[in-house]
């Protein structure tokens, strides 16, 4: 089985093109299903009914819906694209006058005044993506270009530093900038609504509405897109409640939509991921006399793969064809998610050969839910089959797909021989690829590994807040706990807001430190994260037997068989 594991990414590597078909996936695990007749079967569906049963289950982490997360892109998403054209040299000129801004900002800012660099749309597009996870340096560097001769911020330049405030909570700064732009008369509706979706995964919902229904005080009028657009940047947060109430309290303002109730609907499917709350508002939808499309079924069809019911998956695709509803591409790769994630990847690919059928070629995210669900299986061969079909028909390799194998990874070499992968094929790793390695290396107690990964992050333009909630997390459940408060500590000085319950752990701590305080300075010193924890007991001498009860903060977390354990 490791030999298997240990194989997967040195089969993913490009070799000669190679097509699949259903054959391909033979041998896969044979199960016993109960099948029930009562249940609907369409005549044109490629799917076995022996594979239909109410127990089974399937994954819950999914991204299936990934070919839909477009609708919240901000602009330091495309950050790269004018990076191009920048001198790398100057580039890299300013970021080395902004280090060590956190210490010493006055000194950076000399710095940077006689750096001698001239200012330039893809420069200033450059550095802010290197800086996005640093708002104070990014803003300084941002006023100053802003006085530089011959160039003045356009519209994307500011969008991009209202993103990055937006995302470190600094409100009060972005709104000055949104003033600066109303007297440049370049203030438009999507600053606005970029602000608000900003407010909304802050979970600032009140200010999310107030910065919507603030277009009509710059003098822009409330459309339905906008309305659709607050209603999505609630939901996208698992502000699903609000939104919802917010839909049916402005049913006088806004004319209600399908599009309208198909947004809560993803909403309660894909945010919130309740299957109760999901059919409890399909209800209402179709009392209201609004018949659910394709979006809806595949929200639905969404949900019950998240939740891990492969029948209910089935039946409701199943109605779709009982009911002539059509299924478009973002049903079909649900299904095949669920297929893949469940097993059955005869029937998955058979799924796939009927999209082609009907005009509906596979994308990206078929493929990659095919090879999760392979790496899953510990399938390496036929993963690195459909790996090499993906590449043969065009389809551009993304961070997605190699999530897909970071997933089914059970050691840290194999999440590293990924990282390595990815930048040899041209894809450079995001944040949510350091961020869900930690959490794998966190859980394994790898914390070598994070030790070298941070270093990497560090190089690569920082981790952002996320990464340290994670790691804090993380080194907090494995009983390192100086470290995951010097690393909190250290959160902060870079101006990252922590989460409550994050806040709550670390200061739950220190106070039981602070009240008991430790028998020598070495037990409270942090350690490297590159080393285990050292003991201090003499050699030749009986340890001495320590009073958790007296020092809580001490005691150590054991895992074992999926328990964990305090000694």
């Amino acid at each position: 089985m490791r030999r298997t594991s240990l194989r997967l990414l040195s089969l993913l590597r490009p070799s000669s093109s190679r097509r699949f078909s259903a054959a391909t996936f033979s041998g896969e695990r044979h199960q016993h299903y109960n099948y029930h007749p009562s249940q609907p079967i369409s005549s044109s569906s490629p799917i076995h009914p022996s594979i239909r049963d109410k127990n089974q289950t399937i994954s819950t982490d999914d991204d299936q819906d990934q070919d839909d997360d477009q609708d919240d892109q901000d602009p330091d998403q495309d950050q790269d694209q004018g990076s191009s054209s920048a001198s790398s040299e100057n580039v890299e000129i300013v970021i080395s006058s902004l280090e060590g801004f956190s210490t010493d900002g006055a000194e950076a800012r000399k710095r940077l005044e006689k750096c001698g660099v001239q200012a330039s749309p893809e420069l200033v597009r450059a550095v802010l993506s290197r800086l996005r996870n640093l708002w104070s340096p990014a803003f300084t560097f941002f006023l100053w270009s802003s006085t530089q001769p011959g160039y003045s911020h356009t519209v994307r330049e500011y969008h991009t530093m209202i993103a990055i405030l937006g995302k470190m909570r600094r409100f009060d700064t972005a709104w000055s900038l949104i003033d600066e732009m109303r007297r440049r008369a370049i203030l438009t509706p999507k600053t606005l609504i970029l602000l608000l979706r900003r407010y909304a995964a802050a979970r600032e919902v009140a200010k999310a509405i107030s910065t919507f229904y603030a277009l009509r005080r710059f003098g822009f009028p409330l459309s339905i897109d906008d309305f659709h657009g607050l209603l999505s940047a609630l939901c996208r947060y698992k502000n699903v409640q609000d939104a919802e109430h917010l839909l049916f309290s402005n049913l006088s303002v806004f004319p209600v939509e399908l599009k309208s109730f198909n947004i809560v609907l993803n909403g309660w499917c894909n945010a919130a991921v309740s299957l109760r709350e999901a059919k409890r508002f399909w209800n209402e939808m179709t009392g209201r006399g609004f018949q659910p499309d394709a979006i809806s079924y595949g929200s639905l069809i969404s949900c019950c793969s998240k939740t891990g019911k492969l029948n209910d998956v089935l039946k409701v695709f199943d109605k779709m064809s009982v009911l002539g509803v059509a299924p478009d591409r973002k049903v079909y790769n649900s299904v095949v998610h669920a297929l893949a994630m469940a097993g059955f990847f005869d029937r998955a690919r058979a799924l796939v050969t009927a999209m082609e059928a009907k005009d509906l070629p596979p994308n990206a995210v078929t493929f990659n839910s095919l090879i999760r669900g392979l790496a899953k299986a510990r399938r390496g061969e036929e993963a690195r089959v459909v790996f090499e079909e993906m590449r043969s028909r065009g389809l551009a390799l993304s961070v997605r797909t190699f999530h897909a194998v970071m997933r089914g990874a059970r050691t840290g070499d194999e999440l590293f021989e990924t990282l390595e992968l990815m930048k040899e094929l041209g894809c450079p790793p995001e944040g949510d690829t350091y961020v869900m390695m930690i959490r794998k290396l966190c859980r394994w107690r790898r914390h070598d590994c994070v030790g070298k990964l941070w270093d990497e992050m560090k190089a690569a333009g920082g981790p952002d807040r996320s990464a340290y909630v994670v790691l804090i997390h993380g080194l907090f459940l494995s009983g390192r706990l100086a470290e995951a408060a010097k690393f909190y500590e250290e959160m902060k000085e870079r101006g990252f807001p922590p989460e409550p319950r994050t806040e709550e752990m670390i200061q739950a701590w220190l106070s039981g430190r602070d009240h008991f305080p430790v028998d020598s300075p070495g037990d409270a010193a942090a350690m490297d994260l590159s080393s285990p924890p050292e003991t201090a007991e003499s050699p030749g001498r009986r340890p001495r037997r320590r009073n958790h009860g007296m020092h809580p903060w001490e005691r150590q977390v054991t895992r074992d068989r999926g328990f964990a354990l305090l000694d």
